[in-house]
């Protein structure tokens, strides 16, 4: 008489897919590298500057920015270059890598149907290679900072948590924006726009004290100006940031992770069909 084995179901051996991709994405680290090594070595393959335009594209962009707005606008601040190029340094990791996670989701959708891996790797890749990018920018902040005369103090060590967390608001959005574009194509021209607009309504190239105070509360709700401004501060001012900047660039931070990758990881089942 045969006998047959009864094998039962256990609902919570199940992992959630919150704890599995992020299970997932720690055996595939190594890819992470591949990945980020892979787009540093795309970027700067066939390029004759190379790795030297990555300084000289924010520096070019920050002298033109100076000689209008100083001369023709007429804004006064001190140390004015140094104030934009470390305001666009932020900008720049921010918009590029939010705009790199989107369009890694599309432009890899074959990978992604041909075989298994973590699809959050793409934007920690993305963000990934924003930091090497942007360590690669402090160079000539550093420069044009020492040669107007400003003294690099012990402060400028916040800067490493100002890129965590900036790096975590970055992740979490770019994981929201993907999720998006799976769904609808033109997330990614229509998230470029937006960028426009929200670049205005951020203080990189003007002080705020110049906004009218009826519309202070634009920037109050406006995460990536909590960004700027704790990056700014140790180096403009050589003091750490308040704690008015500090909890609500942590909070941003935060909130926007934990929500961008529990939506990510609840419909990650479904990209490879969508895409």
């Amino acid at each position: 008489m045969k006998q047959f084995s009864v094998n039962f179901y256990d609902s919570s051996s199940v992992v959630h897919p919150f704890v599995e991709e992020i299970q997932a994405l720690m055996a595939y680290r190594g890819l992470v590298v591949q990945f980020v090594a892979r787009s540093i070595k795309t970027r700067y393959k066939r390029s004759i500057l190379g790795v030297a335009w990555t300084m000289l594209n924010p520096l070019l962009t920050m002298i033109a920015l100076t000689v209008v707005f100083s001369q023709l606008f007429r804004i006064q601040i001190e140390n004015f270059p140094v104030y934009v190029l470390s305001g666009q340094l932020v900008w720049i990791f921010f918009s590029t890598t939010t705009s790199s996670a989107m369009g890694e989701m599309i432009w890899s959708s074959e990978l992604i149907k041909r075989i298994y891996l973590p699809k959050s790797v793409f934007a920690v890749a993305a963000v990934g290679t924003g930091l090497v990018n942007f360590l690669f920018s402090l160079l000539p902040l550093s420069v044009i900072a020492l040669v107007l005369g400003v003294e690099l103090r012990s402060a400028l060590f916040t800067w490493l948590l100002t890129m965590l967390l900036l790096s975590f608001f970055s992740l979490g959005l770019g994981l929201l924006l993907s999720t998006a574009t799976v769904y609808f194509a033109d997330m990614l021209p229509v998230y470029n726009v937006l960028l426009t607009i929200w670049l205005y309504l951020t203080p990189v190239i003007y002080p705020m004290e110049i906004v009218p105070t009826q519309w202070h509360w634009l920037f109050r709700i406006n995460p990536v100006y909590y960004y700027v401004e704790a990056f700014r501060e140790p180096l403009l001012a050589g003091s750490i940031p308040g704690w008015g900047t500090w909890l609500p660039a942590t909070g941003f931070a935060l909130v926007t992770f934990l929500i961008g990758w529990f939506v990510f990881t609840s419909r990650s089942s479904e990209y490879a069909y969508r895409i």
